[in-house]
């Protein structure tokens, strides 16, 4: 068959080769929101031995020097290369007051300098009470759209754990922002910084909560699932779920399973970048068998109604 019709197979690699130069978005053909990204200041991912030594948050994720970081430029630079028009960037869930505001500092700046590009999510260390509830406020003034990505687990670990939290999201509601929190999948693989931020701890959080918007990554670590039970459903009006390192965790079918559970407006692309670069999850979600307007929402659209934000 080669023999007989070399020009077919010219026209499929051409095409192939043109899909290739002109990027993800003729595979995709929609604006692009990635709503979980990560940077941290130069002086951090050069020195971060130092880090791991001083803040056990950040040893338990990147001590191993093959753990991946990236500053503003990288990421912007990825962002170009996968044509996503705008990315959420989230500090981390440090164990230390001083972390989170040094990373802060430096996502308050990248966002001033990439005003189009960026939107800010600061952090904080709840368990530090008002010195935690300034550094929010002053975060606030800075223009930062919500608070993420904290960890329930390592950042709060007494058993009043509501309680000590409780201003803090109060605030976060008073403000009309958003909190992201880690998700952990509570049996399966083990990786580093899994953690144990299970569906009980976001459940408790939930309904404690019901007017806090909250996004749960790594789609809630299997939290959706229990949508099957209307009173888990009912309580989850304001949780959205994002797909943060989606080919880690499960299979692509796990996009259709959870549209149906929960529906498709509740899901957030999100790549955790530098984790995992942006094009591997775009080119999951183009493979899907889910209609245009259901990706759109995934892509795009769930985002820009969440922040408020206009389409291009």
């Amino acid at each position: 068959m080669r023999l007989v019709y070399p020009s077919l197979y010219l026209c499929i690699y051409n095409v192939a080769s043109l899909v290739t130069h002109l990027g993800i978005r003729v595979i995709i053909g929609q604006m692009v929101i990635d709503f979980h990204t990560h940077i941290v200041p130069p002086r951090v991912k050069q020195n971060r031995q130092d880090y791991a030594c001083s803040d056990a948050g950040f040893a338990s994720i990147f001590s191993d020097p093959k753990a991946k970081l990236a500053t503003v430029e990288e990421l912007i630079a990825a962002m170009d290369r996968d044509e996503v028009e705008l990315s959420i960037v989230l500090n981390y869930g440090w164990s230390t007051q001083s972390l989170c505001t040094e990373v802060n500092n430096y996502i308050l700046e990248s966002v001033a300098h990439y005003p189009k590009r960026l939107v800010g999510f600061c952090s904080v260390a709840p368990a530090e009470g008002e010195i935690a509830l300034r550094e929010l406020e002053r975060c606030i003034k800075g223009g930062v759209k919500g608070i993420g990505e904290l960890r329930l687990d390592n950042q709060l670990k007494s058993r009043n754990w509501l309680e000590v939290v409780s201003p803090l999201v109060e605030l976060v509601i008073k403000n009309n922002l958003i909190m992201m929190t880690h998700a952990s999948e509570p049996i399966g693989r083990q990786y580093p910084g899994k953690g144990k931020v299970t569906h009980n701890l976001l459940y408790a959080l939930i309904t404690d909560f019901p007017d806090l918007k909250l996004v749960c990554a790594h789609w809630g670590g299997g939290l959706p699932f229990y949508a099957l039970m209307p009173e888990v459903k009912a309580a989850m009006k304001n949780v959205y779920f994002d797909t943060a390192a989606s080919p880690f965790l499960y299979a692509p079918q796990i996009y259709g399973q959870v549209a149906q559970l929960v529906g498709a407006e509740k899901i957030l692309f999100g790549s955790d970048y530098p984790l995992m670069p942006q094009r591997r999850l775009l080119k999951e979600i183009s493979a899907l068998d889910l209609s245009t307007g259901t990706k759109e929402k995934i892509l795009s659209g769930n985002a820009q109604k969440l922040l408020g934000v206009a389409n291009k």
